[in-house]
């Protein structure tokens, strides 16, 4: 299995720097360095920084490049400015997710860059030339070309600028981006991230990744897995592909309807979420506290008070910066309102808790 795993551009990087490695969207990935705490705190209160090269980044282009990618595409970007960026999801007919993922409008005209999750990517490519038959378009799968590291945290914009050299990033705008040139190769700088925190993405080449990886930790940025990535994420209230969006799990069962657009004239999958708006889902996608430290995880079952099984924790942690043990979990819609008394079951016991707000933690950090 081992040796059918993919390595990104800094993979000896992580084994020098002794991090600890394991299987993630079939590539071979630093799962932490220093510690899950310890790297996830210097995010919350400095800087961090991820190797995020096993991402996908799929190009689109040609005359029909706009109306192909909001006909695959749940958010509108009819009014998308040249380096701006929106997120959204690509939704099977009956509504389930194909991917989660950021489109990129880029300055040329009918130019897109869809970033798509890394246990997604062939599938995802696949599926969009499935659906380009009408379009006049060309889809060009340029994962394997691009590295990519993102800074995150209170100090990020400090070292992507003056580390890194790139000091136009400050003019950067949440979910906006930058195309600049360095040693004759493109690079991209956006303003995303996925921790809750401020946060920069540099795509560039692997070579230019390792040396940006480099500069970084030289500074004195920490290097983190992809531990506190998800326990970051999490707090934050941001959902992870496989966990609160599936094949099974609609936006509108995970709470994004926010982020699908019923006004737009046609998208894939339109009706499907029209239809669970109207009428309602079966179940939905809710934060729990648990009044115990006991750790939920993804599997769990969650009950009412006589023991009925009424849903399933999706991610849970003891959480690093409250101090809380925390959830997300798809329950029965009846048990879905604030406040609702619920019971994780961990191994023998069930765990008293109630449903709250999804996004556990509030950042400083200012959108």
């Amino acid at each position: 299995m081992e040796n059918l795993l993919k390595k990104t551009c800094l993979h000896d990087l992580h084994v020098e720097l002794g991090a600890k490695m394991s299987p993630f969207g079939g590539f071979d990935m630093p799962i932490q360095y220093s510690g899950i705490i310890d790297e996830h705190n210097a995010v919350r209160h400095a800087a961090g920084v991820f190797d995020v090269s096993h991402m996908g980044e799929i190009f689109i282009s040609g005359p029909d490049a706009e109306r192909y990618v909001s006909h695959i595409f749940t958010n509108d970007i009819s009014t998308l400015e040249p380096g701006c960026i929106v997120y959204g999801m690509m939704l099977y007919p009956d509504g389930g997710t194909v991917d989660d993922l950021l489109v990129y409008r880029e300055s040329e005209p009918q130019h897109y860059l869809l970033v798509v999750n890394a246990s997604n990517i062939d599938k995802d490519y696949t599926w969009m030339l499935e659906q380009a038959e009408g379009f006049n378009v060309k889809i060009d799968n340029q994962s394997d070309a691009w590295g990519q590291v993102a800074v995150q945290g209170p100090d990020a914009e400090k070292f992507v600028c003056g580390t890194l050299g790139f000091p136009e990033a400050a003019k950067l705008t949440f979910y906006t981006f930058l195309d600049v040139v360095r040693d004759g190769h493109r690079v991209i700088v956006s303003r995303t991230g996925y921790t809750g925190e401020d946060g920069f993405e540099i795509y560039a080449t692997p070579e230019q990744t390792r040396n940006f990886w480099n500069q970084l930790l030289t500074a004195g940025v920490k290097p983190c897995g992809l531990g506190c990535r998800d326990t970051l994420r999490f707090e934050a209230g941001m959902p992870l592909y496989g966990d609160e969006l599936t094949a099974d799990i609609s936006p509108i069962m995970a709470g994004l309807g926010m982020f699908c657009k019923l006004d737009k004239p046609e998208f894939i999958g339109k009706e499907a979420l029209a239809e669970q708006k109207a009428n309602g889902v079966a179940r939905k996608l809710v934060g729990i506290e648990l009044a115990d430290k006991a750790v939920p995880r993804h599997g769990y079952p969650v009950e009412l008070a006589d023991g009925t099984e009424v849903g399933v924790v999706t991610t849970g942690y003891h959480s690093i910066s409250l101090e809380k043990s925390i959830c997300f979990a798809l329950v029965d819609s009846a048990y879905t309102a604030l406040g609702t008394p619920l019971w994780v079951r961990i191994r023998k016991n069930a765990f008293p808790g109630q449903v709250v707000k999804k996004r556990f933690y509030q950042t400083n950090y200012k959108k």
